[in-house]
C-alpha cells in the first residue's frame, strides 16, 4: 500500500545540455577496470583514464562519461538554473557551479558529492576560475536594471561548515554582455578581455586600467553587422580573438596601447560566428556558427584551414579539454559532440531536442513506452522517459535541411501510432501562399528485423486543405486497421489496409474507403470508442457519431458555446484534473511550474500504483507528465526529495550501518531453513550468520570511494573470507567451558553407544536376509558429528566468491572438487546432501 503523501513537482529530464559551455574534466589519475580479451572486465590492476564532461541541465549538473556517453552523475542541489560551472583549478576532482538563486557550490564530482556552498546574495550569470586567484572566483552579476551586467571578484572565506556566507565582492568591470561567451581572461590572468555591442573592453589587474576599442565602421554605417558576438584569448601569447555577426573573426594585437593597436581579419563564416576557442598549445583556433561546421584555423592563417562539416545544427559553443587531445560543440538541437584532434567525431551526448514549434503534440509509443515528439527539422524524436536520453531519430520528410531563415520549410504537423506501435502516420506540409498546399500524408510499418519503421504508403494531397486531426482505431476485436483524418475542406476520410500485391511481390498498402461531412461544416477532431464500434467526429461546435461498419451518421451533439477544442488550458500555475462524468475537478495542483507549460500526456504505468485516496486514483495507472516552454520534462510524484536522489547522491544520506544487501536475503534465507534443522537435530543449537554491519572489509569496501581503494586482489581475499564466516567469535572464557561440556558429553554418548552396538550384532544375526551393516567406530561417529554441526550455506555463493584462481581465460576455478564434495556425501543425512548439492 502506498503511504497517502501530499503530490510534488518533479523535474524528470529534458532540459537543455547547450545553455552553457561544457567543460571537460582534467585527466583522471584514477581508471575503471579494462575489459580483458573475453570481454570481462574482471582483470585487477589494468586500469583506463576516464575522462568526463560537464554540462548544466536546468537546475542540476550533469556528468557524462566521454567513451561510453553514458550519465555518471546528476549533482543537484541549486533551488534555481544553473548558469556557469568551472573545474577547480587547485583541485581538478573537484567542480564549481553557480546558480541565480545565488549561491556557488564546490562538488567532489568523482563521487557526486556536495562540499560547500557559498551564499552571495545576489543572481550570477556565469562563472570563471583563475589558478593565480586562489581565494576567488568571477562572476556576472546585474544591478537594479535588467540590462546592466558587471563582472565581479567574489572572495571565498576559509570555513569548516558546509554553508559559508561570501559577502566580499570586489567590482572589476562594468557595461558587459551577461553571456560568458563575451568575457576572456588572458595569459596567466594578466588582464581580462569583455565584448558587447561594437565595444571591446580590456581590464588590466597590474595597472588597474581599461582600454576599449570600437571598430570604425560601426561609425559610419548606421545598419552595420560589426557587432561582437563572442570572445577568446590566446593562451600563450597577447593576442583577443573577437567573433562577429558579419561572420568575420578579427585578431586583436599590441591592445596595451589605446593608439598603436592592430587587427587582422580571418572570414569564411557566411553568417554570424558564434563561438571561439583556442588550442591549448594557442596553434589552432576553432570557430563556428549557423552553417554546422567546425573551422580550424592553423597558425592564425586564413589560407591554411580544416573543417568538420555536417555536424546537424547550429554550433553555439565550442570547449577544449586542458589536455588539448579532445574539443566539443554543443548544438542548437541540445546535443554535445566530442571530437578528436584529428577533426573526427567519436561521441554524441543528444538531450531532448527543443524545437520552436511541437506541431504533434506529446505521444507515447505503444512499443518501447518513449515520448515521441517533434525534434530536429523534418524528424521524431523517440525520447525514454526513464533514462533521460534519446533512443533513436526517425527522419519523416527525408530531405537534406537547408538552414536560411527566408526558406518555407516542410514541417512536420500531425503524426498518431495505430495497432499498438504496427503502424505509424504522419502528415507534413508547406505553404508559401494561401492558395499553394503542398500537403502530404506517410503510413509506416514497424519491422521487427530492423527494429524501426519503414514507409509503406505515401498520399499526396489527402485532403484539399489542411488536416486538422487523425487517429487509428486500436480495439481489440478489429481485424482490418483502420484510419481516420480530419481536414479543414470539411470532410473526413477513412483509410482502410488493403492488399497490394503484383506479380512481383506480396505487399498491402492503404487506399481511401469512405468520405463523410456535415453540412459543410470544417471537421476539427476525430475519435473511435474503445470496443471501435463508434467514430465520434467534431464539425466546429458540433460532435457527430458514425457507425464504424456502415459508416452511418448515428446522432449529433451540439454545443452553442463554441467551437470545441482539443484542450486549452494554462498549466503555469494550476493544474486541473476532471473526471468525463462529472463536472467539478478532482484534483487540483497549485504552482506547477515557473515558466510556461506547453504540453501534456499520461503515459501508462507498466506496474500499477495503489492509492487508496480517490484525489489520486487517477495516477495508479498512469502517471502525468508534461513539458514546458523550455522544454524541461516535469512530473507528479509522491516521492521524499531522498528517494528521488541519485544512488551517489545518497551516500551523503547513508547511515554509518550498511543497509541489507541482496546477498544478505538469498543467503539468509537458506541460512533460516537451516537453523530449523538444525534445532531439531541438534538440541535448539542455534547458528546465525554475522550481520553485514560487523564485517570490516563489507564497510571498508561499500564506505570508501572507489578512486581511493586499494587494488581489488587485494580485498579479494578479505571480503571473500569475511563472506564464509558461518559463526560469531566466542569469547575465551566461553571455548574452555564448552570443552568441558563437550568431553563430558562424549563420555556419556560413548556408553550409550556400547549398548546400542550390542543390540544392533543380536538383530543383526537374527534377520539373516538383510544384508550386513557397517558398524561405525568411536572416531568415525565423532567426525560424524563435527559434519552436522558445520553450516553447509556457504556453498551456495557464487563460485566466483569461493574462488581461489583464475585461468588466464579469466574462468573461475572452485577450490572444492568434485570429488572432494562425494568423498563427504556418505557422512551426510538426505538434508544435508542436498544442501551441500
Amino acid at each position: 500500500m502506498v503511504e497517502e503523501e501530499s503530490l510534488r513537482v518533479v523535474r524528470c529530464g529534458g532540459s537543455e545540455l547547450n545553455f552553457r559551455r561544457a567543460v571537460f574534466s582534467a585527466d583522471s589519475k584514477y581508471g575503471t577496470t579494462a575489459p580483458c580479451q573475453s570481454g570481462c572486465a574482471c582483470v585487477p590492476g589494468i586500469l583506463e583514464k576516464e575522462l568526463y564532461i560537464f554540462c548544466v541541465s536546468g537546475d542540476f549538473v550533469k556528468v557524462y562519461s566521454t567513451t561510453t556517453e553514458e550519465c555518471v552523475h546528476i549533482l543537484q542541489g541549486h533551488r534555481n538554473l544553473v548558469t556557469g560551472i568551472q573545474l577547480n583549478p587547485n583541485n581538478h576532482v573537484q567542480l564549481y557551479s553557480c546558480s541565480l538563486d545565488g549561491t556557488i557550490k564546490l562538488w567532489d564530482y568523482i563521487d557526486g558529492i556536495l562540499i560547500k556552498t557559498f551564499i552571495v546574495g545576489q543572481k550570477l550569470h556565469a562563472l570563471f576560475t583563475l589558478a593565480c586567484a586562489e581565494e576567488s572566483l568571477f562572476v556576472i552579476t546585474n544591478n537594479e536594471k535588467p540590462d546592466v551586467f558587471q563582472l565581479t571578484s567574489v572572495k571565498l572565506p576559509k570555513s569548516s561548515s558546509q554553508e559559508i556566507e561570501a559577502k566580499e565582492l570586489s567590482f572589476v568591470l562594468d557595461y558587459i554582455n551577461q553571456s560568458p561567451k563575451c568575457i576572456a581572461f588572458g595569459t596567466e590572468g594578466e588582464y581580462v578581455a569583455a565584448v558587447r555591442d561594437f565595444y571591446l573592453s580590456v581590464y588590466f589587474f597590474k595597472k588597474k586600467t581599461t582600454s576599449r576599442f570600437t571598430l570604425s565602421s560601426s561609425r559610419n554605417k548606421k545598419h552595420s553587422k560589426n557587432n561582437f558576438t563572442c570572445v577568446a584569448c590566446h593562451p600563450k601569447e597577447d593576442c583577443i580573438a573577437t567573433g562577429h555577426k558579419d561572420g568575420k573573426i578579427r585578431l586583436w594585437r599590441n591592445f596595451d596601447d589605446d593608439k598603436k593597436y592592430t587587427y587582422t581579419c580571418l572570414h569564411w563564416h557566411h553568417d554570424m560566428v558564434m563561438d571561439l576557442a583556442f588550442s591549448v598549445t594557442g596553434t589552432s583556433l576553432l570557430s563556428g556558427g549557423r552553417e554546422s561546421v567546425l573551422v580550424e584555423w592553423r597558425d592564425a592563417s586564413e589560407k591554411n584551414k580544416e573543417f568538420l562539416p555536417r555536424l546537424g545544427a547550429t554550433i553555439e559553443h565550442i570547449s577544449v579539454s586542458p589536455a588539448g587531445d579532445l574539443f566539443c560543440t554543443s548544438h542548437s538541437d541540445n546535443k554535445i559532440i566530442i571530437i578528436h584532434r584529428n577533426l573526427e567525431a567519436s561521441a554524441v551526448i543528444q538531450g531532448l531536442v527543443k524545437d520552436s514549434n511541437i506541431f504533434t503534440g506529446l505521444m507515447i509509443d505503444p512499443r518501447t513506452k518513449a515520448l515521441v515528439l517533434n525534434g530536429k527539422p523534418g524528424h521524431l524524436q523517440f525520447y525514454s522517459l526513464q533514462s533521460d536520453k534519446q533512443l533513436y531519430n526517425l527522419d519523416i520528410i527525408q530531405q537534406e535541411y537547408i538552414n536560411d531563415y527566408g526558406l518555407i520549410q516542410i514541417e512536420l504537423t500531425k503524426a498518431a501510432f495505430g495497432c499498438y506501435g504496427s503502424w505509424l502516420a504522419t502528415v507534413e506540409q508547406r505553404q508559401e501562399k494561401e492558395t499553394e498546399l503542398e500537403l502530404q500524408m506517410k503510413l509506416w510499418t514497424y519491422n521487427k528485423k530492423t527494429q524501426g519503421f519503414i514507409l509503406n504508403t505515401k498520399v499526396n494531397m489527402p485532403h484539399e486543405d489542411h488536416i486538422t486531426a487523425l487517429g487509428f482505431c486500436n480495439a481489440h476485436k478489429s481485424e482490418n486497421p483502420t484510419l481516420v483524418t480530419t481536414s479543414k475542406d470539411g470532410h473526413f476520410k477513412v483509410w482502410i489496409l488493403t492488399d497490394d500485391s503484383d506479380i512481383y511481390k506480396n505487399a498491402v498498402g492503404w487506399t481511401c474507403d469512405f468520405v463523410g461531412s456535415y453540412h459543410k461544416y470544417q471537421a476539427t477532431n476525430c475519435c473511435f470508442s474503445e470496443d471501435g464500434s463508434l467514430l465520434a467526429v467534431s464539425f466546429e461546435e458540433i460532435v457527430t457519431i458514425w457507425d464504424s461498419e456502415t459508416w452511418e451518421l448515428k446522432c449529433t451533439f451540439c454545443q452553442r458555446a463554441g467551437k470545441i477544442r482539443e484542450y486549452c488550458c494554462d498549466l503555469s500555475d494550476f493544474m486541473f484534473v476532471f473526471k468525463p462524468s462529472e463536472p467539478r475537478p478532482l484534483y487540483i495542483q497549485k504552482n506547477i511550474s515557473r515558466e510556461e507549460v506547453q504540453w501534456g500526456v499520461f503515459v501508462p504505468r507498466d506496474v500499477p500504483e495503489s492509492f487508496t485516496s480517490e484525489a489520486y486514483q487517477w495516477l495508479n495507472r498512469s502517471q502525468f507528465y508534461f513539458l514546458t516552454k523550455s522544454q524541461s520534462l516535469l512530473t507528479l510524484s509522491t516521492k521524499s526529495p531522498e528517494e528521488k536522489l541519485t544512488p551517489t547522491s545518497k551516500q551523503l544520506l547513508a547511515e554509518e550501518s550498511l543497509p541489507t544487501t541482496p546477498f544478505y536475503f538469498i543467503l539468509g534465507k537458506h541460512r533460516q531453513r537451516q537453523d530449523e534443522k538444525l534445532n531439531e537435530a541438534l538440541q535448539n543449537e542455534l547458528v546465525q550468520l554475522p550481520l553485514t554491519e560487523s564485517i570490516p572489509a563489507i564497510n571498508e569496501l561499500l564506505h570508501t570511494p572507489a578512486h581511493v581503494l586499494p587494488a581489488a586482489s587485494f580485498l579479494c581475499s578479505m571480503f571473500v573470507n569475511s563472506l564464509l564466516l558461518s559463526k560469531e567469535t566466542k569469547s575465551a572464557e566461553e571455548i574452555p567451558e564448552e570443552e568441558d561440556m563437550e568431553q563430558e558429553k562424549e563420555s556419556d554418548d560413548s556408553d550409550e553407544e556400547n549398548d546400542s552396538t550390542e543390540n544392533f550384532q543380536d538383530t543383526s544375526n537374527i534377520e539373516m536376509g538383510e544384508a550386513v551393516i557397517h558398524q561405525l567406530s568411536k572416531s568415525e561417529e565423532k567426525e560424524l558429528r563435527k559434519f552436522r554441526k558445520v553450516d553447509y550455506s556457504w556453498t551456495l555463493l557464487p563460485l566466483s566468491l569461493t574462488s581461489s584462481a583464475r585461468t588466464p581465460d579469466c574462468h573461475l576455478v572452485p577450490t572444492l572438487t568434485c570429488a572432494g564434495v562425494l568423498s563427504l556425501l556418505p557422512l551426510l543425512n538426505e538434508e544435508e546432501e542436498t544442501a551441500v548439492l
